[in-house]
């Protein structure tokens, strides 16, 4: 059998929510923030992450995904006389006007439209109570435990509130939905003579940003989730009450990124193992990883991969058949395992047939002769 040689690579796995603290710490400047990576969900920084905020208008972001999930963007909305009493940033909607869903949604993340949240509110659930009810049911079933809705739109009320660790859960989630992804992604757009321009000045300036939703009251401050990627690991930033929230998502993604990494050390289908076959047609048959192994790493730690193989099968080989497992150990730890599986069928070779008993003998000495 080819001999294994173990990969090296940078890596260094956390449970979900294990926190790493980066120097210099008192230089973000937020009440309350977050830097998560998404895939996995692993905490990177950390400051206040569970201290309930006022959210101002980053609560669209679950505005827009409860929509998204329970409407087709094509239906159209008259929007309701509420509408035009609704006060702070607006897309000046008028009473009777029709827009299609899509529209507002744009309009919602774009501008920020407190209007366009009541409107979409109206629309999908029937009323802004009955939408709201929705928005904290679905804040449920993501298990955000410190958060709740009053309002579609974000509005000061000692009642709707989030945390930073929320709300980057409820983006990461919202990501993962394409309709979302690319609203949110959009620089500008233009609807019915209404030209939108997203209020995240980091799709603008920051290398790797998608997406992000931004919020301001004077009593919650500056308020701002985003979502960036780099070399395909997308990470999510939140800041609470934060008067310098730009310049501290940018640091905290800069850490981010240099500390940071997602390995693929084994990829699916990878053929690097052969085991010999006994009484076969061939005399080997190659294994193949099952799945891929992807993990978030931290750059420069040391990374084994070892392959877990019989020293030979017996003949008659199947294609897709179990032939082993392959381990990704840290420290000698295993921190990650994917199926090796054989990659072609190995017919019988009557001519070599073996007698049972030399079957049992090479089964105890585990030595191929």
């Amino acid at each position: 059998m080819r001999k294994f040689i173990p990969a090296t690579a940078a890596i260094l796995v956390l449970a979900a929510f294990t926190v790493f603290y980066a120097h210099g710490e008192e230089t973000v400047s937020a009440r309350s923030a977050i830097l998560m990576e998404a895939s996995t969900g692993t905490v990177l920084y950390e400051k206040e992450p569970d201290e309930r905020s006022l959210i101002a208008s980053t609560t669209k972001l679950m505005t827009a995904l409860v929509a998204i999930e329970n409407a087709r963007l094509c239906e159209t909305v008259t929007v309701p006389a509420a509408c035009e009493s609704v006060e702070g940033s607006s897309m000046y909607l008028k009473a009777g006007e029709e827009l299609t869903l899509r529209e507002l949604l744009y309009g919602l993340m774009l501008e920020s439209g407190n209007d366009a949240a009541v409107a979409v509110a109206c629309h999908v659930g029937g009323s802004v109570e009955g939408f709201v009810e929705m928005m904290n049911d679905r804040a449920a079933s993501l298990g955000l435990q410190n958060t709740h809705f009053v309002n579609p739109h974000g509005l000061n009320d000692e009642e709707h509130y989030s945390t930073s660790r929320d709300l980057a859960l409820l983006m990461r989630e919202c990501m993962d939905n394409p309709v979302f992804a690319q609203i949110a992604s959009t620089k500008t757009a233009t609807f019915g003579g209404r030209t939108f321009t997203n209020h995240n000045k980091l799709m603008w300036s920051y290398e790797g940003m998608v997406a992000g939703k931004t919020g301001y009251t004077k009593k919650a401050g500056r308020t701002l989730v985003t979502c960036a990627e780099r070399d395909g690991m997308r990470l999510i930033c939140v800041t609470l009450n934060d008067g310098d929230d730009w310049t501290d998502h940018a640091a905290l993604y800069d850490m981010g990124f240099a500390r940071w990494q997602i390995r693929t050390p084994v990829r699916a289908g990878e053929t690097a193992w052969e085991v010999p076959v006994i009484s076969g047609t061939e005399p080997s048959v190659e294994a193949a990883a099952k799945t891929g192994v992807s993990l978030l790493t931290e750059r420069n730690a040391a990374l084994e991969v070892r392959a877990n193989l019989p020293p030979f099968v017996y003949a008659r080989v199947c294609a897709g058949e179990r032939a082993g497992t392959l381990t990704v150990l840290l420290d000698g730890e295993p921190v990650g395992e994917t199926e090796l599986v054989f990659t072609r069928d190995v017919p019988l070779d009557e001519s070599q047939r073996i007698r049972p008993f030399e079957r049992i003998r090479r089964a105890i000495s585990g030595v191929f002769q």
